[in-house]
């Protein structure tokens, strides 16, 4: 029984981890433009199709090249469409965003069809690391190092670069930023193409542990959602906590109560938004209220 329990906390862990990336893009693009992307799930789900089409040919370059190529993508759309609903009311943009999320499954389908591909783990990382009681695949494990050590990165860039400190005091008061000369356009677009970019890491990091398929978007998005709720507006360290209880719950659940594991987040959501209406690390946003 224990070893069930700690291997099933080890795994939560890497499934919580892929949720984190995907959290820690939504949280970045709501707290600086304020839009409630739901298209963030279906460049998730692009990324790994992008990744799956350019592997062949690159080999497993394609898992930066493809984050980077979806992200190029969302900042073209963020110029073309989403900048049209940021002085809009905010279910205008909700409903654009959702528009553009069955856009892309569209064209999703067009291009590879709606049949299941598999995106098989690198060689060299089959087998499983066995530590004492806790069994856990060598790829689970490089998935949960390459996110923190991308994590580690966006920290440092958000505290320690100039274009990290123009975002964070963006995301507070973004026409101060305006007023201090800054394009706000440019930051806005570079803001949603570095979410996008989270998304699609995370898109290409899940495909060998999920099937790939045109609909797999809507197993990142929810989770997506609850995590930032969770953690709270804008906290990105509280996305990064939220997200890995999200993964530890939904791992639990699914090992020992499989038929509530769809809703085990959602009540672990209204859980703690009873103790704490504003997420965990949430603060007041006077610009949101």
């Amino acid at each position: 029984m224990t070893e069930i329990l700690l291997t099933q906390l080890a795994n939560g862990l890497a499934l919580g981890f892929i949720y984190v990336l995907v959290a820690v893009g939504l949280s970045i693009i709501f707290g600086m433009l304020g839009l409630v992307n739901f298209a963030h799930g279906a460049f998730f789900a692009l990324s790994a199709y992008v990744a799956l089409a350019l592997f062949p040919h690159v080999g497993w370059s394609a898992v930066l090249l493809a984050p980077a190529l979806v992200a190029l993508a969302g900042m073209a759309l963020e110029r073309l469409l989403f900048r049209r609903a940021y002085d809009k009311e905010p279910l205008f943009g909700l409903i654009l965003s959702f528009a553009v999320a069955l856009l892309i499954e569209a064209l999703i389908r067009v291009t590879w069809g709606s049949a299941n591909r598999d995106f098989p783990a690198p060689g060299w990382l089959d087998g499983v690391l066995e530590w004492g009681p806790i069994l856990l695949t060598h790829y689970r494990l490089a998935v949960v190092v390459v996110t923190i050590a991308a994590l580690l990165m966006l920290w440092a860039f958000l505290e320690f670069t100039p274009y990290g400190r123009i975002v964070r005091a963006g995301a507070r008061d973004p026409e101060m930023v305006g007023l201090l000369g800054h394009n706000l356009r440019r930051v806005f677009t570079g803001v949603f193409g570095l979410g996008t970019f989270m998304a699609g890491m995370a898109g290409v990091l899940a495909a060998p542990l999920w099937t790939v398929t045109p609909t797999m978007s809507e197993s990142a998005i929810m989770p997506a959602f609850v995590t930032v709720t969770i953690g709270g507006l804008g906290s990105l360290s509280g996305a990064v906590v939220a997200g890995l209880m999200v993964g530890i719950v939904t791992a639990l659940t699914v090992q020992f109560w499989p038929d509530a594991s769809a809703a085990a987040m959602y009540v672990l959501m209204a859980v703690v938004l009873l103790l704490r209406p504003r997420g965990l690390f949430g603060a007041r946003w006077e610009r949101f209220e």
